[in-house]
This record gives C-alpha cells, sequence and structure tokens, in this order.
C-alpha cells in the first residue's frame, strides 16, 4: 500500500473513529484518542491538514512518546516529539494538557503507578523546560491499567511502556 493510500485510510478510520467515539461517549474519551478533543473543539474545527487543530497535534506533532524498560528518562526521539508538543501548545493557547504515564503488563501495579507517574513528570518537566506554562500542563499515572496491546511479548510491551498528552480546550483552573 502506498503511503498516501495509507494515509486516506488512517484518515478515513481516525473520522470514522471519533464519530463513534463521540456518539458513544459524549464528550471526553479515556485520552488515548483524538476523541476528546474532537468533541471539545466542536464539529467545525479543522482537521489534520489545520495545524492549529488537536487532531493535527494528534496525527502530525505526535501525542505521545515512548519509553524503554523501566525507564523515565527521554530518548533523543521522544525529546524531538516533545519539543514539536512545546511549539505547538505555545502557538495555541486556548489549550491544557493532561500528561498520562503508562506501563506494560510486568511488575506490580504499585510499581507501575510510580513508574507511570516518573513518566509524566517526565514530560513535563521537559514541557515546563521549553516553555509551556506549567498551569497548563496536569499529570497522572495509569500505570498497567490502560494498555493500548494485549499480549505478553515486547512488540506489546514497547507501545505500552508510554506518556500522552491529551488535548483540553479551555484555560486551567
Amino acid at each position: 500500500m502506498t503511503k498516501s493510500i495509507f494515509r486516506r485510510v488512517h484518515v478515513a478510520l481516525l473520522i470514522g473513529t471519533l464519530a463513534l467515539a463521540a456518539c458513544s461517549q459524549g464528550g471526553f474519551g479515556n485520552g488515548d484518542s483524538a476523541a476528546g478533543v474532537a468533541g471539545a473543539a466542536g464539529a467545525g474545527a479543522g482537521g489534520i491538514g489545520d495545524p492549529t487543530s488537536p487532531v493535527y497535534f494528534n496525527e502530525v506533532v505526535g501525542d505521545r512518546v515512548l519509553f524503554a524498560v523501566d525507564q523515565s528518562t527521554l530518548s533523543p526521539e521522544a525529546q524531538n516529539t516533545l519539543a514539536s508538543q512545546a511549539q505547538w501548545l505555545l502557538a495555541n493557547p486556548e489549550f491544557t494538557a493532561l500528561i498520562e504515564g503508562h506501563a506494560d503488563e510486568q511488575g506490580t501495579r504499585e510499581y507501575n503507578l510510580a513508574l507511570g507517574a516518573r513518566r509524566a513528570a517526565a514530560v513535563r518537566e521537559y514541557l515546563v523546560s521549553r516553555g509551556v506554562p506549567d498551569a497548563r500542563l496536569r499529570t497522572i499515572s495509569y500505570g498497567k491499567e490502560r494498555p493500548l496491546q494485549i499480549c505478553s511479548d515486547e512488540a506489546c510491551y514497547s507501545q505500552n511502556r508510554r506518556a500522552v498528552t491529551v488535548l483540553s480546550a479551555g484555560l486551567a483552573s
């Protein structure tokens, strides 16, 4: 499948997912999709081609960074993504962000909640160091409670070791 066909299919699937999520959730989702911000931004908000839209943030800028096993240190790739997130957040001050920390299924619940908290804090600290006001950022840890992939191999584990930046419209409280 060529990249342009893949991109069109991906966008079509994203739009369908957003529509279903909006119908079933009536607003914000669990944070691992653009569904929550689509409801907050309104039906007339821009899509992937609008650099001020949350969909653009999620799909082009990137809403998540991945971590190595038992680590909360930001890789160079993660730092690049977060630098882009910081630029976007600074250019779009009407948005706040919740940074979700996640872990894979290995280890105890308590260990993974603490690890998720360290991952979310590392992302927050990086964004603040790039000029994003601390008052616009919140963190939460889900530990291993919200996996993206469920299986017992590294391909799944690596996708679950993440921090996700979830946008919300409105001023920080």
